[in-house]
């Protein structure tokens, strides 16, 4: 269990479903790891229940404020010198309601953190990766970021964003060795996809029939993923968008 023995990472939203299972994950593969999320009682909760896994450190951030990006990478480089990964993971789902419905200041709000927030984590991060000549990251984007789908145009929109951004640091950095990807999960068991059945007036039961493999995903599927684009099992991969989807993307 050393996959990522003496590698640094960063994980914004990670007091969330996804990113806290990725931490516990990156944890018990050796690396040392700094949460970021946006809700201090959220984080002292993860830091609660990751505490004695490895060393860990919680950040509060707004990944849409620069100064507090800016802060969580100075704090990154001051407690453990270097960053090896960076999981640019923080995302909000934003309101359900056809796109002549949508309210301009919800539009902005989804825009803001899934766009702003990894635009900046990119800019802060990058630096450091391209000095160092080395590091993985992979930006979290949604089977929404690869398709359409009605009622979240936000949302759609703001998982498309992530690709073009993701392909753009890709070969913007690719001579300093450093590799940038996405990822793109379907509905996952989170709290997120609680908001969006309600939203949607659906059931999981109802949604999964959607995906092939008759399931949603679990947080762990998608660290495990991650986990492996963070790890040097996937050095000459860059640039590329990760379905895991249970076949969605077949269809």
């Amino acid at each position: 269990m050393s996959r990522l023995a003496g590698k640094v990472a960063i994980i914004t939203g990670g007091a969330g479903g996804i990113g806290k299972k990725t931490a516990e994950l990156f944890l018990k593969e050796g690396a040392k790891v700094v949460i970021v999320d946006l809700m201090q009682d959220d984080l002292d909760r993860t830091m609660n229940e990751l505490s004695g896994q490895g060393e860990i450190v919680a950040v509060k951030a707004n990944v849409t404020n620069e100064p507090e990006v800016e802060n969580y990478v100075k704090q990154t480089l001051e407690k453990f010198g270097k960053i090896d990964v960076f999981f640019n993971n923080a995302g909000i789902e934003g309101k359900v309601a056809p796109l002549v419905d949508q309210k301009i200041e919800d539009f902005d709000q989804v825009m803001s953190v899934n766009v702003r927030g990894v635009f900046l984590g990119l800019k802060h991060v990058l630096p450091h990766m391209i000095k160092q000549k080395s590091g993985s990251v992979i930006n979290t984007s949604s089977v929404a970021g690869l398709n359409g789908s009605p009622d979240v145009s936000p949302y759609i929109a703001s998982k498309h964003a992530v690709v073009g951004l993701t392909k753009t640091a890709a070969l913007e950095v690719a001579e300093a060795n450093v590799r940038v990807n996405s990822v793109h999960p379907s509905p996952v068991n989170t709290r997120m996809m609680r908001s969006l059945e309600s939203g949607m007036k659906i059931d999981e039961k109802t949604l999964s029939k959607s995906i092939p493999l008759g399931r949603y995903g679990e947080t762990s599927d998608i660290a495990y993923l991650v986990l492996f684009l963070a790890s040097d099992e996937s050095t000459f991969i860059t640039g590329s968008q990760y379905r895991i989807d249970g076949g969605m993307g077949a269809l």
